[in-house]
């Protein structure tokens, strides 16, 4: 029998393309995460849904990707859903991270606020990959189950965004 956990925490993430700057078409924008006594991991821009703040998981995904990026995006599109046990915030509970596909507008680094910028933990750097299975799996994307959603599925990803699915 299926007993449902209880969801202690939504996230919104951003798998961010952007027009390439050398190696092809697109780059994926993503964020060195360097943690100390830890080895740097990479992860897609965004965070937790604010239930006093944000009216919906995509509000939440625009004030994030405004705070951690300074960017504006468009054509946000879900792509995928990775549910996850949290048991350090809620023994049984789960953490749900909605993950859209969506184009850069604009970004402006000098615009960055929030945690992630007034008190860090460790360093938060902008990095640009290829939108390639070599790009996406050169570096340690995490959560790995997206690292192995978006290598096998580039040109998925890329047909979330066609004009005839809007």
């Amino acid at each position: 029998m299926f007993v449902a956990r209880p969801v202690v925490k939504r996230t919104a993430r951003a798998i961010l393309l952007a027009p390439g700057e050398e190696q092809g078409p697109e780059d994926l924008i993503v964020i060195k995460r360097t943690k100390p006594g830890r080895e740097p991991y990479w992860i897609t821009p965004g965070g937790g849904v604010e239930p006093d703040v944000d009216r919906t998981v995509t509000d939440a995904l625009h004030r994030e990707v405004h705070e951690e990026l300074g960017a504006e995006i468009t054509d946000v599109v879900p792509a995928f859903v990775d549910t996850v046990s949290d048991p350090e915030e809620t023994p049984g509970g789960v953490k749900i991270q909605h993950f859209f596909v969506c184009r850069l507008v604009s970004m402006n680094p000098a615009l960055r606020h929030g945690p992630e910028v007034d008190d860090p933990c460790g360093r938060y750097e902008i990095t640009r990959l290829p939108f390639t299975p070599e790009g996406v799996t050169s570096v340690d994307v995490v959560p790995p189950a997206l690292q192995t959603y978006l290598a096998a599925n580039i040109e998925g990803v890329r047909a979330l965004l066609a004009p005839d699915l809007r």
